[in-house]
């Protein structure tokens, strides 16, 4: 299990330097070693963040960084993975960062204007010249990831997977096993939904991204939510939290599949890498993902804009 950083900088409320601070450390002294950020999580922040905490440690974790988000008016994001800013993009992670290389260095999302091929080539030569152990790519379906995989080795795909957000298992978590590639799930809480500590859409702060996801808004958000109360029940006949439960049935879908659940908080964190001792056995498999069925989520999982650049397998 990995910890997804980004929320320590952005996107869920006013950042907490030193509450990050001690998440990073506690995530050390509990064993997690991977550790995902993204050159646009706080412009550049997190990953600031990541070499002030961690930069003693370079030799005992990994780290996963990504490109391609471009901040717009409003908040919208576009992208740009143009192959003559990728090398660039790299380097100016690295130099936040504090080491030479990144273990894994993701493309945030496929540019639509530009094929994927050519994207992928630039990445590769990273590889090649060792600023990169490994790359991969974000939200891609399984048509664009054999297309990039023919011109560079793709080590790993991330998405959004976990009991609300199944979608993944349609196809590029087979595609992702075929071509012997890694697949880390961001989201394996469904943002905290599947905690079963949300209890209402206008209790989030200002800054916190998840009052314009359409799943959080009301009408949608109640709908939810009654699922989770499920959830809530089985985890207690089992001994342990809604989200140990949810996390530990993303653990049990194979050990090609790495979950990086996010968190700011130390006590979050311990929560979530309790999962590790959560025995589910067939049975409980069976019965969460009738619970949870594909497209069992109410609302969209982005406003309009940002689905566009989340590819599903329907466009394949």
């Amino acid at each position: 299990m990995g910890l997804g950083c980004m929320s320590m900088s952005a996107a869920y409320g006013t950042p907490d330097e030193a509450q990050a601070e001690a998440t990073l450390h506690r995530a050390l002294e509990l064993g997690v070693t991977f550790f995902d950020t993204s050159n646009v999580y706080g412009m550049g922040h997190n990953e600031k963040l990541l070499r002030r905490v961690l930069g003693k440690e370079r030799n005992r974790i990994q780290i996963g960084t990504k490109f391609g988000f471009v901040p717009g008016e409003g908040g919208a994001l576009t992208v740009d993975c143009r192959p003559e800013v990728v090398r660039a993009r790299c380097e100016e992670s690295l130099e936040r960062l504090g080491t030479d290389y990144v273990d894994v260095y993701y493309a945030h999302r496929v540019d639509p204007t530009i094929p994927v091929e050519d994207t992928v080539d630039v990445m590769g030569a990273l590889v090649t010249s060792g600023l990169a152990r490994a790359i991969g790519l974000c939200e891609v379906n399984s048509e664009t990831l054999r297309r990039a995989h023919k011109i560079h080795p793709i080590s790993v795909v991330q998405s959004e997977y976990s009991l609300w957000q199944r979608e993944p298992e349609d196809g590029i978590i087979q595609t992702c096993r075929e071509l012997g590639v890694a697949f880390v799930p961001f989201s394996p809480l469904g943002r905290g939904m599947l905690t079963g500590t949300l209890n209402q859409a206008s209790q989030f702060a200002k800054g916190d991204m998840r009052a314009r996801l359409p799943r959080f808004q009301e009408g949608n958000f109640e709908q939810n939510r009654a699922l989770v109360a499920r959830l809530e029940e089985l985890a207690r006949a089992r001994g342990c939290t809604p989200a140990q439960l949810a996390l530990a049935w993303v653990l049990a879908k194979g050990d090609d599949i790495i979950p990086i659940p996010g968190t700011k908080r130390a006590h979050i964190l311990e929560e979530n890498v309790g999962a590790l001792a959560v025995e589910v056995d067939a049975a409980t498999i069976k019965e969460l993902d009738a619970l949870f069925p594909v497209g069992s989520a109410v609302g969209d999982r982005y406003p309009a804009q940002m689905s566009r650049l989340a590819q599903t397998e329907k466009a394949s």
